[in-house]
């Protein structure tokens, strides 16, 4: 897999990204990231690549011509690349998305920043993303998240047994877990775990997660299972 990111700020990449097991997949080879300045496809002498919004309004917009050279040079319209806008009104970031991204071949996220992109740029790219409700400083730490979520996918990137019951893999939240010591502070490990029935442990944390999903994201379940529509 190759990823490109398109940028005003290339230094915050591979950035954590280097770390872990995003790490390790780009050290094994498993994905190639390459961190673009879109400046270097600026206007004039001075590489510009915002201007005033028409209409007034605080703040700056990036402008539509160096986004699309960028998008042209990286990844041209016969190419197989997915080209992703990171945007605070783009579809929601789910575990789905992530497992989509993670079986393409090319993968372009451009990261807006000021007060976001010409409207001309969404018809330039196949997706619109958002990590969250909420607003951060550019779309470059959704662009972490994005990257981390789908390199851990990859194949040979962890043992294929740690994606198979995590968090949102089968529309649940995880079972709680527990390790060593067997009593901490007056709380012990539940029976079930050192029991040694192994179906009796399965239903056990089949019941944990719906019950944790149902307290912590009741959206999640559907109305027969406690959820709210």
């Amino acid at each position: 897999m190759r990823i490109d990111i398109v940028t005003l700020f290339p230094g915050m990449f591979p950035g954590p990204l280097s770390e872990s097991i995003p790490g390790r997949a780009l050290e094994r080879g498993l994905a190639e990231l390459h961190a673009h300045d879109l400046r270097q496809w600026g206007l004039g002498k001075h590489r510009s690549v915002d201007d005033y919004p028409y209409g007034g309004g605080a703040g700056m917009i990036l402008r539509p011509e160096p986004i699309a050279a960028a998008l042209d040079a990286i990844a041209p319209p016969d190419s197989s690349a997915f080209r992703i806008l990171l945007d605070p009104g783009g579809e929601p970031f789910v575990q789905e998305r992530a497992q989509d991204l993670a079986a393409r071949e090319h993968l372009v996220l451009v990261c807006p920043r000021y007060e976001g992109i010409d409207d001309r740029v969404r018809s330039m790219v196949d997706l619109e993303l958002s990590v969250g409700d909420y607003v951060v400083s550019g779309g470059e730490i959704p662009a972490l998240a994005v990257v981390d979520a789908v390199l851990r996918l990859l194949p040979g990137a962890i043992d294929d047994a740690s994606t198979v019951e995590e968090s949102f893999s089968h529309g649940l939240l995880e079972y709680p877990q527990w390790t060593r010591p067997a009593e901490f502070r007056g709380r012990a490990v539940p029976d079930i775990l050192v029991s040694g029935d192994h179906g009796a442990v399965d239903a056990w944390r089949r019941e944990r997660a719906v019950e944790r999903t149902r307290h912590n994201r009741p959206d999640l379940l559907p109305d027969d299972d406690g959820g709210q529509g």
